[in-house]
């Protein structure tokens, strides 16, 4: 008889995320586990309690999920995580904190599924923040050329440095995007325009990209009015509007919730998964 699969959400928040946890309840899990205000030193003893409890043969029906809004913290909190492991006794693990991974992971894909991705030059508006980040960092792994933008060049310049760290290879340079005059200019020649800004703030106005030749794509996940392009309806999914097939963030979150179950069943299939936006974008991939 197999052992119920149990989720351990670790999250840094002062509540555990509510969102994350009707995704687990509908991906499957037999028991969830939610811890709130979770610290540092706090991460090992959780850990512990997660693998001292079933022997080596029984830990892929454990496995630990990080959310929370701070991707920053959630990022500190897995390598926590990992760093409590040893030998056999581990557990597999997701990073989903704020979403980053599985809406950049189903942005990508949405562009892949309209363009050839190694041929085309994209724009990633608010690419300093974590989902645009990871929206630039896939993008250029696989082969596109990619301006990276911000409203300050010096924090487009500093994102851009440490993706090619990651990516020495990458195609990618960093674009200031401060008004529509220099978002215009960064339009040039770009087949895909991506806008992974906050919440209620227009990133391009309709005028500055509607009409444009070029412009195959463009993805806005920003679901809160102002939307971040104006003229992009956040229930489009491959709408055609002035020759642009458009994506919203609902249009694209369909998607993203399919990967966010998916990624949350392929924990319990072994016991040394990571899973974080390059191996979440494999699962993806393979819906």
């Amino acid at each position: 008889m197999s052992r119920p699969k149990i989720l351990v959400q670790l999250d840094p928040d002062s509540h555990a995320s509510l969102f994350d946890a009707v995704v687990a309840v509908d991906a499957g899990i037999d028991q969830l586990l939610q811890y709130d205000h979770v610290t540092i030193d706090e991460v090992r003893d959780l850990v512990h309690g997660a693998i001292f409890t079933r022997g080596p043969e029984d830990l892929n029906n454990t496995a630990i999920y990080v959310g929370g809004a701070d991707v920053v913290a959630g990022e500190e909190l897995l390598a926590a995580v990992l760093a409590s492991f040893f030998g056999p006794m581990r557990v597999s693990v997701m990073l989903d904190a704020n979403g980053a991974n599985t809406t950049a992971v189903a942005a990508v894909l949405a562009a892949a599924a309209q363009l050839q991705l190694d041929q085309v030059t994209a724009l990633v508006l608010a690419g300093t923040g974590p989902v645009g980040q990871r929206v630039s960092r896939l993008l250029v792994q696989q082969g596109a050329t990619v301006r990276l933008a911000s409203r300050q060049s010096v924090r487009a310049e500093q994102a851009v440095e440490r993706i090619v760290q990651q990516v020495p290879a990458a195609r990618l340079s960093a674009v200031e995007t401060a008004d529509q005059e220099q978002t215009a200019a960064a339009l040039e020649g770009v087949q895909l325009v991506i806008a992974a800004g906050a919440e209620g703030i227009q990133l391009i106005a309709a005028a500055t990209w509607q009409g444009l030749d070029e412009l195959q794509v463009a993805i806005d996940l920003n679901a809160v009015d102002p939307l971040g392009i104006e003229g992009v309806g956040v229930m489009d999914k491959a709408e055609l509007r002035d020759g642009t097939s458009c994506y919203g963030a609902i249009g694209v979150g369909g998607t993203k919730m399919k990967i966010h179950k998916a990624a949350l069943k392929q924990l319990f299939t072994s016991n040394d998964q990571v899973l974080d936006a390059d191996r979440i974008f494999e699962i993806g991939r393979e819906l």
